[in-house]
């Protein structure tokens, strides 16, 4: 009778155990891109785990997909989620479960990479420009040679590039008057000798996010800098400005996407929700940085006593019509990606 008892007790631990055992959601996305908070509050509202990895890139993002891993919610740049969507890797949302997505800045919506809103959600956006020492670098420049200013030899040894091919060539692109997403073999060609010149007459330093904090200390006097870290800087120095030359510039916009081979599909749809919430949203936003894409947060935090009232770098432009978002084109990355390489080479 004992061991009947002790096998039932047991079999009664374990159903239990079954039963309030939680659902996982596991989300990919860029590191320092969350307010950790928001994720705790998030398992505590849903009951759930959250398993919430990081890349430092949308290329580093694809090659784990590749390797075989999955994930419930990724967060991609537009380019990226065109390759996405085009390889079939993504399903499409169900925008009935998303009705904070009505709170959305409209002209971030039905973007040339997703036109019908069919397989993303905004999460940040922002632009590509010059973060400058305004006490060093003259305005009178930036207006009147905009990207030239990078070969400009009176700011020789003073500038960072970032780290990125299709960032370089686009910079490189507008500033001889080109397309970002130019694959023409001549504009191409034209672009590889400008930013040839640059590497071999300006002593420039290739950087990532290690340029945020150096530019802070006022290191160097210019930095091709995301706006959102821009955001950053001009906070925490007022010395340094924000500026995106009138030539055009990359409009991003990173979004959350749900794969094919995602396990929790449900959950996925109440994450995605979940970051709209204007409450979670200006509590991102207020600790990335970055620019929300909820407009009621958007006009809060750029309003009179707001936390970017006045900084630039967390209004882009959206009314250049030079300015693009990049598309997806695996062989012109392919041919960026090796002229970026012999470039840092020679």
């Amino acid at each position: 009778m004992k061991k009947i008892l002790l096998i039932a007790v047991l079999l009664a631990a374990m159903l239990s155990g079954c039963t309030t055992k939680k659902d996982t959601l596991k989300v990919f996305n860029w590191g320092v891109y969350v307010d950790e908070s928001v994720v705790k509050d998030f398992e505590t509202k849903f009951n759930v785990r959250v398993i919430y990895d990081t890349f430092e890139s949308n290329e580093a993002m694809y090659t784990k997909l590749q390797g075989g891993e999955y994930y419930d919610v990724l967060v991609p740049s537009d380019y990226m989620i065109e390759r996405l969507i085009v390889e079939g890797k993504l399903q499409k949302i169900d925008m009935t479960k998303i009705p904070n997505a009505a709170g959305l800045i409209t002209s971030l919506t039905k973007r040339p990479f997703d036109p019908k809103d069919e397989y993303s959600v905004p999460y940040f956006w922002g632009n590509v420009g010059l973060v400058y020492n305004n006490e060093n670098v003259a305005l009178s420049d930036l207006e009147t040679e905009g990207w030239k200013i990078l070969a400009d030899t009176k700011y020789k040894g003073k500038i960072y590039i970032y780290d990125s091919e299709r960032d370089a060539f686009m910079i490189a692109s507008k500033a001889l008057g080109y397309s970002a997403n130019s694959d023409n073999a001549a504009e191409v060609q034209a672009a590889f000798e400008f930013l040839s010149k640059i590497n071999s007459t300006m002593d420039p330093v290739y950087v990532t996010d290690d340029a945020i904090d150096n530019m802070i200390s006022g290191v160097k006097d210019i930095a091709v800098m995301y706006s959102g870290d821009a955001a950053y800087i001009v906070m925490e120095n007022n010395k340094m400005s924000y500026f995106v030359p009138k030539e055009g510039t990359n409009v991003w916009v990173d979004s959350m996407v749900i794969p094919t081979d995602a396990k929790n599909v449900a959950l996925a749809h109440e994450w995605i929700n979940y970051m709209l919430d204007p409450a979670v949203a200006l509590k991102n936003t207020e600790f990335v940085g970055y620019t929300t894409p909820v407009q009621s947060v958007y006009d809060q935090v750029t309003a009179a006593g707001g936390t970017y009232e006045g900084i630039e770098a967390y209004t882009p432009r959206l009314d250049n019509a030079l300015d693009e978002s990049f598309r997806h084109n695996e062989e012109l990355k392919k041919t960026l990606s090796t002229l970026w390489t012999k470039i840092k080479a020679e």
